[in-house]
């Protein structure tokens, strides 16, 4: 059996893609655009991408769970990034060769300093003890959840710090069709990312909560299959985008048997992101909480366990 989102990794676009001399769409930073070509990637083809299992690629901020003195413990993601002398160094660079490639980093000079507790990301190259910046000039790395830390209040608010428990949302072991928001061990989430989603991240494109009550969840990577999706080519799949009910996702990771994971998002087929609601938003979800008494998010869930709604649109507190 696979296993999903258990570690973070750089995963490449299910087609070979090419740069468009435009501002990026997703990356203030980046002068360019990435875009997909009509060519699938050879990387996906040998690992079986027409057999793989795909499943929604959510919009919103990625975590981690592993140990934290001791103890399960959710990580926010933080990338090192240059200080303001190597960053336009390689703004330089990119404007002047369209591309990324070539640039050398001196890593003990270029970034800015991180948390002690600070660690990179699985797959991240070292070299003379020290990590590699991606081609975006990043490390990528994480940090762990402190309620003192405001920065991270809006990953601390779907942690149970003394249940040791996260909410998150899921499909629902009975109804595939639906999903249910749960309280979870974070030990039963060991070693595997997830995206935080909801009101404030990224805009919210799920329409989860509202500025008096603010709403987050977690949902684990690869935990949300499409259901009948379309084949991997370039011309079916932005017709599905536009024109099927279930392609109003931000994107597409495919899991492949081996273990290899591609993907496809609106960004590389020129397309709009949001645009209108979501399928995920349009889903009917059932709230399995238990039992929890105070002023916190899990709480506000906890008035409504048992409760369906139609659609996670839907999911209103009483004020």
């Amino acid at each position: 059996m696979r296993r999903l989102g258990s570690v973070q990794q750089k995963v490449p676009c299910v087609f070979l893609t090419d740069v468009k001399e435009e501002q990026s769409r997703k990356r203030d930073c980046q002068q360019f655009q990435v875009v997909a070509t009509e060519t699938v990637n050879p990387v996906a083809l040998e690992a079986g991408v027409d057999c793989a299992l795909a499943t929604e690629k959510l919009d919103g901020t990625c975590c981690y769970v592993t140990l934290h003195k001791g103890r399960p413990h959710l990580w926010a993601r933080l990338d090192r990034k240059p200080n303001k002398p190597a960053e336009k160094r390689f703004k330089r660079h990119q404007r002047s060769h369209h591309s990324c490639k070539g640039f050398t980093w001196n890593v003990e000079e270029d970034f800015k300093t991180v948390p002690e507790t600070w660690i990179p990301a699985h797959r991240v190259k070292h070299h003379n003890g020290h990590p590699v910046p991606d081609e975006h000039g990043h490390i990528p790395g994480w940090v762990p959840v402190e309620k003192e830390n405001k920065q991270y209040c809006w990953h601390a608010s779907v942690v149970d710090c003394e249940a040791r428990a996260a909410l998150v949302l899921r499909p629902c072991a009975e109804d595939g069709d639906a999903l249910e928001v749960a309280a979870v061990r974070l030990a039963d989430l060991l070693e595997q990312t997830l995206e935080l989603i909801g009101t404030n991240v990224n805009g919210n494109p799920y329409g989860l909560g509202g500025k008096k009550q603010p709403v987050h969840c977690l949902v684990a990577h690869g935990s949300v299959p499409i259901k009948n999706p379309p084949p991997v080519d370039f011309q079916q799949l932005c017709s599905w985008f536009q024109e099927s009910p279930e392609g109003r996702v931000e994107g597409i990771v495919w899991h492949c048997d081996d273990g290899t994971l591609v993907k496809v998002h609106r960004h590389h087929l020129g397309l709009r992101w949001p645009d209108g609601e979501t399928s995920l938003a349009d889903r009917a979800v059932v709230v399995r909480v238990g039992e929890y008494d105070g002023e916190d998010l899990f709480s506000f869930f906890s008035v409504l366990n048992g409760h369906c709604f139609s659609r996670l649109l839907d999911i209103k507190f009483a004020s």
